[in-house]
């Protein structure tokens, strides 16, 4: 297994630019099974979790190329409607076939997903929404059967906005017969970027961005080309390495409205912000502690609380972090106390008593987000650390240890 070594307490500076988000080019992938033909994707990010998608697609029966970051998907030869247990058990995004599927042959079987271990994550919002369009949906012996004659318009009203669910309802409705409004949508970025996609392809869909999505089946869809939204979850993550190296460092390649709530708790934390266009610039001395809550899109992400967390190690005072989205995600909790941050756990909020340095380390990462809030401990620690299980890492951060170099980390990878 790879391993990450850094040696910390290298002030970070420089310019960076962030991918294309891997969370909008996953259903993205999906969605372009929903037609036959030639799909081009721009700024695709290599990770894991897109290596996987392809293998998926190729399993299916579409031909795949890449050119740098640009993808192709030829999905004229699709001839397969099931996904294996194993591809299916290495990534939760897989889920989002079967939307398309269900769509354009109008059946689909999987099996249930895996991912991170990072609480559960039950997909009975996506097969609600798939019965609620006509769908019939069997589950047993492991896996899931859906099929309908043809998906018919439907109102769907979530419990809670869950954006996989809210992405395979699109994409399901999309070639439905009639209207659809999907009610508690989530209302992340990548939601509107889907959206995009789709419409490139022909169907109508309009309202992503807010809690209420309408749309109009259509009967053909068409291939498209499209180019994927910044990373904002990498972008919030480089800005903190920023802050909590005390660096002064400018992050390209972002859509700064995305990261409204970010760049608010840093300027609490005692950052310094510069917000143009196109980039970030973040400028960091004395850290102050100040309080989080996770939420749905507008509000903190989920993803960044790890990150969050170790800077929050470093600040002066006393920060509370509140996680209301998953139940288990403060794995990382204990690996960063080795390093000698200061945190209690209480059920869903972390308390956090703000040290004057942490230490090098080894630890280990136990899902992706853990895993870039390790790295950054080690960026701002004293000595050298190891930060293990970066396979994890390799899901959702594109070069992760090559953009850091870049500004002027002291980080290698190795065996």
């Amino acid at each position: 297994m790879e391993k990450f070594i850094v040696t910390g307490e290298v002030q970070l500076s420089g310019h960076v630019r962030c991918s294309g988000a891997k969370n909008a080019a996953l259903p993205v992938i999906a969605a372009t099974l929903l037609s036959a033909g030639v799909s081009i994707i721009h700024d695709v990010p290599k990770l894991r979790d897109i290596a996987v998608m392809e293998q998926i697609v190729t399993l299916l029966g579409a031909s795949v190329s890449w050119e740098a970051n640009t993808l192709k998907i030829d999905t004229t030869n699709i001839n397969l409607i099931e996904i294996p247990e194993h591809l299916m058990r290495e990534m939760r995004a897989s889920v989002f076939f079967m939307g398309p599927l269900l769509g354009r042959f109008r059946k689909v079987r999987i099996y249930y997903p895996g991912g991170c271990a990072i609480g559960p994550r039950p997909i009975d919002l996506h097969l609600k929404a798939l019965e609620k369009l006509g769908a019939k949906v069997t589950e047993s012996f492991g896996f899931i059967d859906a099929e309908a004659k043809r998906l018919q318009g439907a109102v769907i009203h979530f419990d809670f906005p869950s954006v996989g669910a809210t992405e395979n309802a699109m994409m399901a409705a999309v070639t439905a017969a009639g209207t659809s409004y999907i009610r508690n949508a989530a209302r992340e970025p990548e939601i509107l970027d889907l959206q995009m996609f789709l419409n490139k392809m022909g169907a109508k869909v309009s309202g992503a961005g807010t809690d209420t999505i309408k749309i109009e089946g259509v009967e053909h869809l068409s291939p498209a080309e499209h180019t994927v939204i910044p990373d904002r979850i990498e972008a919030g993550t480089f800005l903190i390495a920023g802050a909590i190296t005390r660096g002064d460092i400018v992050v390209h390649n972002v859509v700064p409205e995305f990261l409204c709530s970010v760049t608010n708790k840093l300027q609490e934390a005692g950052t310094k912000i510069e917000i143009g266009a196109d980039y970030i610039q973040l400028q960091a001395d004395e850290l102050r502690a100040t309080d989080i809550k996770t939420l749905p899109h507008p509000g903190f992400p989920t993803d960044l609380q790890a990150p969050a967390l170790a800077l929050l190690s470093l600040a002066k005072g006393t920060s509370v972090v509140t996680e209301t989205i998953f139940e288990n995600r403060f794995k990382h909790v204990d690996e960063l106390t080795r390093m000698g941050a200061r945190i209690r756990v209480e059920g869903r909020t972390a308390i956090i008593r703000g040290v004057s340095k942490l230490t090098g380390a080894i630890v280990e990462a136990s899902d992706l987000r853990a895993g870039g809030c390790l790295v950054l401990a080690a960026l701002a620690a004293q000595g050298v650390s190891e930060i293990e299980n970066i396979h994890y890492i390799d899901r959702g951060y594109e070069r992760f240890a090559d953009k850091l170099r870049e500004l002027g980390a002291q980080i290698t990878r190795s065996k």
